[in-house]
């Protein structure tokens, strides 16, 4: 994990491997912003002008790099965009400035010290550049170089993929202001979570099944002092749960569900998460066309970010209890797997028919909402990569929201927004819910094709304890990014949803839902 430290050193003064400075979209060009004054100073106030000549607009996430003049202690300068000139009074919006510490990062891969002199008016610009800068410093690497290990043993420093930003110094900061010092402190913990929720999306099924995944669950659990349990298949097939082991029985890596909770002594208000966790999906019998297989290692990032977000919560010690249910499974095809046709009797008592193998995340949360509904908690918020109709119909950056309840439902999206997590409110039709009428059983995994994603969610809804109030996030846009890194944003796993989860376990805690 990338270093980061506030520093109280000027722009021309500290030793660095790079200095980032912020670059804005002005009217007549490129406007140098807040912070990078003492820099602009060593351009004999020409900066502005030496970005235009190479074509720098201060665009989002534009960088430019520059050899550093005399009088700075360092041999480059990166500009980066920050996009338009806030209007008069205004401040940076936190994403802009998020993506712009992302994007500074992300290129600056294999340099060991970067001083950031970015604007941080606030300690929420602290948090956002805070955060930008260590989510973009993220890479996954685990699985190569493997043909440059005896050069990196002789000392070949080139063997090897090029490993992340390793040290962040933010300018301008004070170290010791309560505030300050705080906003880099939660920054940490929560990147830090949502890094750990992209390795566990990253990492190749062969090595992360429902098993491998509950014994990271347990691991961490011990190591922060929270409370763990995990159902194998003999539990659960006594427990009745078929909805995990109906999905999970067609693998030769059984499945699992894990509960990971954190308490506080002052809460007040307790709240579930529920992580949808198909460590692969082939569709299972009904198997996934060609095309469509080769990314489904992401169908446990709901579960990633469930289990990051209730370490994050621990590890800040929020005065709330958080329990994270973690439905794991592997979607798979053979001669025991679960067919199209068959009755599943779930956890609830409720049976479903199975017209679709590949509609299996609905399955497993089922049982895992009705069993997080018996611990009656003030909310439930569920999140999966669940239907590729959301991600028709809000694209690759977006997740959907639906409630039972509005408030709710309209307090989760504004979090979301407030983070920089991009999300849209859905309905729950009431008249969909025909669809998935059943002559067999008390309702099928699927109905009409037209809204599938919200037709998901009525199913959801069915296995909520009544009265509790519940939220249901799709990130099966978001959740996976198969195009080139942007801002703060990886290719690969994501760790959406994190940091809403986060926000709102710390909004429960004070009691500031609106």
């Amino acid at each position: 994990m990338t270093a980061l430290t506030l520093s109280t050193a000027g722009a021309a003064t500290l030793r660095a491997d790079a200095l980032v400075v912020g670059v804005a979209k002005g009217p007549k060009g490129p406007v140098v912003a807040a912070g990078a004054e003492a820099v602009d100073k060593a351009y004999d106030g020409k900066l502005a002008a030496v970005l235009d000549a190479l074509g720098a607009s201060g665009a989002e996430g534009e960088t430019t790099k520059l050899p550093a003049p005399d009088g700075l202690k360092v041999p480059v300068v990166l500009a980066v965009g920050l996009g338009p000139v806030p209007e008069k009074d205004e401040s940076y919006d936190e994403e802009a400035l998020r993506r712009a510490a992302g994007a500074a990062a992300r290129a600056l891969h294999g340099t060991k010290k970067a001083a950031f002199a970015l604007p941080l008016d606030d300690a929420s610009a602290i948090t956002a550049v805070a955060e930008g800068a260590l989510l973009g410093a993220y890479a996954f690497t685990a699985y190569q170089g493997g043909e440059n290990k005896a050069a990196r043993k002789n000392g070949d420093k080139n063997g090897g993929p090029k490993q992340p930003l390793a040290e962040v110094a933010l300018l301008g900061a004070k170290p010791r202001d309560k505030e300050h010092k705080a906003a880099v402190e939660r920054a940490t913990v929560v990147a830090t979570e949502v890094n750990v929720a992209r390795d566990l999306i990253n990492t190749p099924p062969n090595d992360l099944t429902p098993e491998a995944f509950a014994a990271v669950a347990s691991a961490t659990a011990k190591e922060h002092g929270l409370k763990v349990q995990v159902l194998d298949e003999k539990a659960l097939t006594k427990g009745g749960f078929g909805g995990i082991m109906g999905v999970g029985k067609g693998s030769e890596n059984p499945p699992r569900l894990v509960k990971i909770a954190y308490t506080h002594p002052k809460a007040e208000k307790h709240l579930a998460f529920v992580g949808k966790g198909i460590t692969y999906d082939s569709g299972g019998i009904s198997l996934k066309p060609a095309g469509h297989n080769e990314t489904m290692k992401c169908d446990m990032s709901g579960a990633a970010a469930v289990f990051a977000s209730v370490v994050a919560a621990a590890k800040l010690g929020l005065e709330v209890n958080v329990t994270g249910w973690l439905a794991l499974a592997e979607n798979m095809p053979s001669g025991s797997a679960t067919r199209p046709g068959d009755v599943l009797r779930m956890y609830s008592g409720k049976t479903v028919e199975v017209l679709n193998t590949d509609a299996e995340g609905r399955l497993v949360l089922g049982d895992a909402l009705t069993k997080a509904s018996e611990e009656n908690p003030d909310a439930i918020v569920d999140v999966a990569t669940l239907t590729g109709a959301m991600v028709l119909a809000l694209g690759n950056r977006t997740f959907a929201i639906m409630a039972n309840d509005d408030a709710f439902r309209t307090a989760v999206h504004e979090i979301a927004e407030e983070v920089g997590e991009a999300s849209w409110p859905m309905p729950l039709p009431a008249d969909l819910r025909k669809g998935m009428d059943s002559p067999t059983a008390d309702i099928a995994n699927m109905g009409e094709r037209m809204g599938g994603g919200l037709v998901a969610g009525l199913f959801l809804q069915e296995f909520v304890g009544e009265g509790i109030t519940w939220a249901h996030l799709d990130i099966a846009g978001p959740a996976f990014h198969e195009g080139a890194p942007y801002g703060y944003t990886p290719k690969g796993g994501t760790g959406s949803a994190v940091r809403t989860l986060v926000r709102l376990a710390e909004r429960t805690a004070t009691g500031d839902l609106g």
